[in-house]
């Protein structure tokens, strides 16, 4: 296999497997701020217990999150040498503000927030709460930002030529906010709230399930669920500009995304589908001129297909571009679908009575990782043969002294590792939630249940 692509999958291994944890946190953050200042507000201690209890859950995903990113760090230097010296200005200066006004936020306040529980104030550890999540948060503004200026470079020169040729910072701040930075962080940020707020759902569904803990299952279901439900329709609209944006900015990755080869006629959208690359046709559900509305709010308007590239400046695997972004594009209608069907019955009352629906979001949490992960995908392939667009191309980013032998070596390494390291992580995460929120403070809070049937299953 060639070092491209195996350099390619390496690095779609551990930044794939990475993208498990920050995500998560970054929802979790969300929801631990409302859980904790819902106790801040009432007083009311089942808040306090659930907060306490999610803390722990918290903490495990942060720490395996952090172990999981340092390698990626390492990568840019062993198998993209001619690229990080391409864009060290560039990707550096972003990485670099990420250290200042995110990682040290999170890191200063994520000592009050695990162990500051009677030794500061209430309101003290709640604003630590927000600091946390709010690093978390920022940090994902400048990895998104530094992505984005690979797909939409901006506020830079080239200095130098041929193997010297490297980008410079020109406009720090037109850099920072390039034509697709801030529709791509709105994605972002809104795919990592529903990883969250689905793990808290799953999570306390089983509890409801087997009628434990019910006294802070039943609240934290309800808390997740609304955030679930806005953000899951959010994600519509967010999605709907990302794609307009792409259209503009990427019109190749767009043909690619839809299959759409035509140099210039009107586009469908598929519901889903398969790409036959030989014959370059799709065959699936579609919705007729749907394409063409969505990018031009006409539906008679010409969308630029994969035939106004030439074949060497356009993606080859389109059939694994399209599949990935319809993936994506069908959980995030079945998580609009199913937050608004589990509202339903909440309003009717018959939600946490409904087992068929509780198994279905004790097994939803994957739901919203598998969205994310599909629409990187998506995304980074969909951008090919460039890694930087229109300037780099990727056959060109690779250090000249690595082998396959090497990456291959290395890879298999990974590999164990980060085996490992899931098989800990679900092992911890399991034991965790199985002994449930009752050592983290007062017993009698939750104790009756722990007993089985509650009256609040009959009054939701």
């Amino acid at each position: 296999m060639e070092t491209e692509i195996l350099a390619r999958i390496q690095f779609a291994f551990t930044i794939g497997f990475h993208y498990i944890y920050p995500p998560m946190s970054i929802g979790l953050g969300l929801i631990l701020v409302i859980m904790e200042g819902m106790y801040v507000k009432t007083g009311n201690m089942i808040y306090e217990q659930m907060t306490r209890f999610w803390i722990r859950i918290f903490a495990l995903i942060y720490g395996i999150g952090v172990a999981t990113g340092i390698i990626m760090e390492f990568e840019f230097g062993t198998n993209w040498a001619t690229y990080s010296k391409y864009v060290g200005d560039i990707f550096g200066s972003a990485l670099a503000a990420e250290g200042i006004f995110a990682f040290a936020l999170e890191s200063i306040f994520l000592g009050v927030l695990l162990f500051g529980w009677n030794r500061v104030s209430a309101r003290v550890h709640l604003f630590s709460t927000l600091m946390v999540f709010l690093g978390s948060a920022f940090s994902a503004v400048w990895i998104v930002v530094a992505n984005s200026w690979q797909q939409t470079p901006a506020g830079f020169h080239i200095v130098g030529e041929g193997l010297n040729a490297r980008a410079e910072v020109t406009n720090f701040w037109t850099m920072v906010f390039n034509p697709s930075s801030m529709e791509r962080l709105t994605h972002v940020w809104i795919g990592a709230i529903l990883a969250g707020a689905f793990l808290v759902l799953s999570v306390n569904a089983y509890y409801i399930r087997k009628r434990k803990f019910l006294e802070i299952a039943i609240p934290a279901f309800k808390i997740s669920l609304v955030v679930a439900t806005i953000f899951s329709i959010a994600q519509l609209f967010a999605g709907s500009v990302s794609a307009e944006g792409v259209a503009v900015n990427q019109p190749a990755k767009l043909a690619t995304l839809e299959g759409h080869y035509d140099s210039s006629a009107v586009a469908d959208m598929y519901l889903f589908g398969w790409v036959d690359q030989k014959k370059e046709k799709v065959a699936g559900i579609k919705i007729p001129a749907g394409l063409s509305f969505l990018v031009h709010k006409n539906f008679n308007a010409p969308v630029t297909g994969l035939h106004a590239f030439a074949k060497d400046d356009r993606p080859q695997q389109v059939n694994a571009v399209f599949q990935f972004y319809h993936i994506m594009i069908a959980i995030g209608i079945s998580l609009i679908a199913l937050t608004l069907f589990a509202c339903y019955r909440w309003r009717k009352g018959t939600l946490f009575e409904t087992k068929w629906l509780m198994t279905i979001f004790v097994w939803s949490v994957v739901l919203p990782q598998i969205a994310n992960e599909t629409g990187w995908f998506a995304a980074e392939m969909g951008r090919q043969p460039w890694v930087v667009y229109g300037l780099l191309r990727t056959s060109n980013a690779l250090s000249k002294t690595v082998s396959a032998n090497q990456i291959i070596f290395s890879l298999v390494l990974f590999t164990l590792v980060y085996i490992i390291l899931f098989i800990l992580f679900i092992y911890l995460l399991d034991k965790k939630i199985k002994h449930g929120p009752q050592s983290y403070g007062e017993k009698d809070v939750i104790a009756e249940g722990s007993r089985g049937e509650n009256p609040l299953l009959n009054h939701s």
